[in-house]
């Protein structure tokens, strides 16, 4: 049984309610009004919808900034490069699932509610790769309180600015000069189905960050893994199976031109690769609900609409409060201040998993080199690799890879 859109939307606001307040924007005063955009992923069991199996979220994430191309380099892992509402909530849901990988692994009569282990004759004797997989029965779906940056906001877009005039399509960047169907989120308004950076200001520092909306997109062929949980985690049923916006933000011929077999993504459209890949197209619905912390939410008291500089981060196993990809009252030099879902410690919590499974084949093959970015471009994510290459050359071309954070975790 589907779920209404409505009860997938209620599921992740009713979970930023119960948030306390340090965790949000500040509460609104005749001075100004604190928004924030709000994502969030929503499981269901599809047997029933009785009152222990209605939708339930399991990560949630608010924030709408990213790191300058010029800071990557610094952030050695441990600074988030992009922590825009939707990213954040992806991240959450692989912590969550790293998590219970690694309860799994450390008692094998443990059960988890989202995961279990796969069969013996589902697993590589070789390698020991992808020793977990998401039960089947259980969709997942994506509620947002904002249309997606990038492509499948474009009309919302234009038709909101009091000057419609597009930036000038800057070309600061070396790679931008080279591929310059990489715009920002105001450039060229009458380039549709492309690929975008981050809309930030046009005085604003650049990035390398692709929009939200090219990251959906992608995520439709590798599934919402992240690169260190398909290492553990089989992407088979870890697809989206519809992403929910408010009515207002819902544009559907956006939407299919934007993500859609019709659309940019044609390309790929019958694609199937192997280790479980293969283009699995999400719904784009419309909830009647709207996110209380919304733009559209200010209230005629307030003279100032201001964006909040915080970012939440909600998981089962994890509540952060980040200021600038980093935890809320740490400096950027501090090791403490790394989050939960920053790529260093989903690197470690992965190996820890690996440590507690016994997989020897493995430890060889990563304990060859400590640098995670060797790893990630070895033979074990050959498969995932080869799925990334076929569609941003095929659907999403322009895509610009936002290197430069290699960092280093000794294995064991």
């Amino acid at each position: 049984m589907d779920p209404g859109a409505d009860q997938i939307a209620e599921a992740v606001l009713g979970t930023y309610d119960s948030l306390s307040a340090k965790y949000k924007p500040v509460k609104a005063t005749e001075d100004f009004f604190q928004w924030v955009p709000l994502s969030g992923i929503v499981v269901v069991k599809t047997q029933s919808l009785q009152d222990d199996q209605k939708p339930r979220c399991i990560s949630l994430g608010t924030g709408m900034k990213c790191l300058p191309v010029n800071q990557v380099a610094e952030a050695n892992g441990s600074i988030l490069h992009d922590w825009h509402a939707e990213v954040v909530a992806l991240r959450a849901f692989n912590y969550y699932l790293l998590r219970e990988c690694l309860e799994l692994a450390a008692s094998p009569t443990k059960m988890s509610p989202i995961i279990r282990r796969r069969e013996i004759h589902e697993v590589s004797e070789s390698t020991g790769l992808q020793p977990f997989s998401i039960h089947d029965g259980l969709q997942l779906h994506m509620y947002s309180s904002e249309a997606p940056c990038g492509d499948a906001s474009m009309e919302i877009l234009m038709e909101a600015q009091v000057d419609a005039t597009p930036w000038p399509i800057d070309q600061l960047h070396p790679a931008t000069k080279k591929l310059p169907g990489l715009l920002r989120g105001r450039e060229s308004f009458a380039e549709l189905g492309i690929v975008r950076r981050k809309p930030a200001r046009a005085d604003s520092p650049q990035t390398l960050s692709k929009s939200c909306s090219d990251k959906l997109a992608l995520k439709q062929c590798t599934s919402l893994l992240s690169s260190c949980t398909s290492f553990l985690v089989n992407p088979a049923n870890a697809y989206l199976e519809s992403l929910i916006l408010p009515r207002s933000q819902c544009i559907q011929h956006a939407c299919e031109r934007c993500f859609g077999a019709g659309g940019r993504m044609k390309p790929v459209a019958n694609h199937q690769w192997s280790g479980g890949y293969a283009f699995r197209p999400f719904k784009v619905r419309a909830s009647d609900h709207e996110f209380a912390c919304s733009r559209r939410s200010k209230p005629p008291s307030s003279r100032e609409l201001r964006s909040s500089n915080i970012a939440a981060v909600f998981s089962p196993h994890v509540q952060e409060a980040l200021i600038l990809g980093r935890l809320q009252g740490r400096q950027k030099i501090d090791p403490k201040g790394a989050s939960a879902i920053c790529s260093r410690r989903m690197w470690k919590t992965t190996l820890q998993v690996l440590a507690a499974l016994g997989t020897p084949t493995l430890f060889q093959q990563i304990a060859e080199s400590s640098h995670v970015r060797k790893w990630k471009e070895s033979a074990l994510f050959a498969d995932r690799q080869r799925v990334k290459a076929d569609v941003t050359a095929e659907a999403l071309s322009g895509w610009i890879r936002n290197g430069g954070d290699d960092f280093e975790i000794e294995p064991g």
